[in-house]
């Protein structure tokens, strides 16, 4: 699973690499993204013929919903079930999304306890963009909560020994095809959520630190 990731670069950075139009939302910059939270997603408007940069709620709410709640179990999206789940399938065929991230952190299981690991890519200066999707929901009052959910694959040969999943990681050529801007059969899309190559990804230990959501800072990185 993914459930923590780091996403600190400035706005204008993203702006940039993922060639986004309009205002960019205000917030801080996170290392220890936590479900629940507001966090800056990618997405492409038809009507507009652009791409947008929102803060999203991290936990997908289902429109058919009756308590947001449910958003808590569903920060991910499995690959291999994301076209056929009812929670997932119709944000799958019409609601895709990417999460920028500098990175992720993920625990290893040992017999000494669960050691937390960062991941980030193994070339300096990249931003990655995970596979995500996207869902509108409205309470009785009408007002909307729009929130995402991260889809995770099988974990590439360098991250095996750390956890069995991993984000999905599309490479910036398959952009346009996952958010919706080139025409794309749900096979293609399909043959998008695999794992990354093992050389484009580093690990290393860190703190324990990581493991409370109270502790965001940069040091958090730091090798541990």
């Amino acid at each position: 699973m993914c459930g923590r990731y780091h996403s600190a670069t400035p706005p204008e950075l993203i702006r940039g690499w993922f060639r986004v139009l309009g205002p960019l939302p205000n917030w801080r910059p996170t290392w220890n993204a936590a479900p629940t939270q507001s966090l800056p997603v990618v997405r492409f408007n038809p009507e507009a013929g652009a791409r947008s940069l929102d803060l999203l709620r991290w936990g997908l709410v289902p429109s058919w919903a009756k308590d947001p709640k449910i958003g808590a179990k569903m920060i991910n999206a499995r690959a291999e079930t994301v076209a056929t789940l009812p929670a997932f399938r119709k944000a799958f065929a019409r609601r895709r999304c990417i999460v920028p991230a500098d990175g992720f952190y993920e625990w290893a299981k040992t017999d000494a306890g669960k050691v937390p690991y960062a991941v980030g890519p193994a070339e300096a200066g990249t931003i990655w963009g995970f596979a995500g999707l996207w869902e509108g929901w409205k309470n009785e009052a009408g007002e909307w909560l729009r929130s995402f959910t991260i889809v995770t694959t099988a974990a590439n040969e360098a991250l095996r020994h750390i956890h069995e999943r991993m984000p999905v990681i599309l490479p910036p050529e398959a952009y346009g095809r996952w958010l919706g801007e080139e025409p794309a059969e749900p096979k293609e899309l399909q043959d998008l959520l695999k794992p990354c190559p093992a050389d484009a990804v580093r690990a290393w230990t860190v703190s324990p630190r990581v493991n409370s959501v109270r502790n965001d800072d940069a040091t958090l990185l730091d090798p541990g």
